[in-house]
């Protein structure tokens, strides 16, 4: 299925991404280290943001046919740029899960982590280095 995303340049480095289905909008700005004012995610936090979103979405799907409950369960990326080509280098990161769960049920719901659509579209040049905590 094919979804709609417009975006509007609303000037003063800021762009408006409307979502079609819903109408939910976001506003990007032009990052600090790339001469902008940082006021919201770049186009590039927003990379990291969907690869977390992405993650975390894909393993409560998971954990819910295991009876699992993920809520509380967070991930904090780090985004590493390269100046040259600039691109995201690297998202490194911490999986926090909960409590209690056995190591077969950590290691299964780390490997949705990298089963994710988000994480499976990455160049394979984007390090990703996440860990459970």
């Amino acid at each position: 299925m094919a979804v709609k995303i417009r975006a509007q340049y609303l000037g003063d480095g800021k762009v408006e991404l409307s979502h079609g289905p819903s109408g939910e909008r976001i506003v990007t700005d032009l990052p600090v280290d790339n001469g902008g004012k940082g006021r919201a995610f770049s186009p590039t936090d927003l990379l990291a943001a969907s690869l977390a979103s992405c993650a975390l979405t894909i393993m409560a799907k998971a954990a819910e046919k295991d009876g699992l409950r993920l809520e509380g369960v967070s991930i904090e990326l780090e985004k590493e740029m390269s100046p040259s080509p600039r691109r995201v280098a690297t998202l490194r990161g911490k999986v926090v899960l909960p409590k209690g769960l056995t190591e077969p049920q950590r290691s299964k719901l780390m490997a949705y982590v990298h089963a994710c659509p988000v994480h499976r579209s990455l160049h394979p040049e984007v390090r990703v280095e996440l860990e459970a905590a």
